[in-house]
């Protein structure tokens, strides 16, 4: 369904991606899709095409530059060596303009796990994001300059998240709070990695599918999308 293409980042380096178009085309609107820490997989080109399915032009920056991890500790080595700063702001802020300027009007950002930490942290470095919906996954809070977010956001977490745990959710909720930002969060009685359909495959304790709440986060984010992209 999708396709490798290439795209700019704002310093002029190019980044291979994983595109998937809808019926409808280059008009449609826009998603970059942040992956997971194993890397552009199959799992998450599958999310592109899913959203494709649902009308948007889905895009996925390589930001391992063509590594994709299948054990724990080799996720952990590839996500240690990526700059944060430079994935958000260059590969995910050229990704959204690469969307924008072949026919996107509008473009919102997604991800998953350590992809969610880097939509957050898009939300605040990238100024030509629309949109931006979080999966389990946040920077350290430091990094969340909660005055530069202005686009609306939403954000699903589980309460038996390990990695990413929900105590810290709720300062990051109160800290957007105080910057009276409009945002929706949402806390699933679920643990890390809820809405990959290959977690049990990765025999981790932490990472469980729960295909109940996947299914009320996806159709919540589709109508949080459709309100703020179409």
């Amino acid at each position: 369904m999708g396709k490798t293409i290439s795209f700019k980042r704002p310093d002029g380096q190019s980044v291979n991606g994983y595109l998937a178009e809808p019926a409808k085309g280059a008009s449609a609107p826009g998603m970059v899709v942040i992956q997971e820490w194993w890397g552009l997989n199959d799992q998450i080109s599958g999310v592109a095409d899913k959203l494709a399915a649902a009308g948007y032009r889905a895009l996925v920056p390589d930001l391992y530059r063509g590594k994709v991890a299948l054990e724990a500790n080799e996720a952990e080595h590839l996500m240690t060596n990526l700059n944060f700063g430079d994935a958000a702001g260059q590969d995910v802020r050229g990704a959204v303009q690469y969307l924008k300027a072949s026919g996107s009007a509008k473009v919102g950002v997604t991800g998953f796990c350590m992809g969610g930490a880097l939509t957050l942290l898009a939300a605040v470095n990238v100024p030509e994001a629309d949109a931006a919906v979080v999966w389990y996954g946040y920077p350290p809070l430091e990094y969340v300059d909660a005055s530069k977010i202005k686009v609306p956001l939403m954000a699903h977490w589980a309460k038996g998240d390990v990695p990413f745990p929900i105590a810290k959710v709720d300062e990051l909720e109160k800290k957007l709070r105080a910057a009276k930002l409009r945002f929706e969060f949402h806390r699933y009685d679920a643990k890390h990695a809820f809405a990959n359909e290959t977690a049990d495959s990765k025999n981790l304790p932490i990472i469980k599918y729960d295909p109940a709440a996947a299914k009320l986060a996806w159709s919540r984010t589709v109508e949080f999308l459709g309100k703020h992209l179409k």
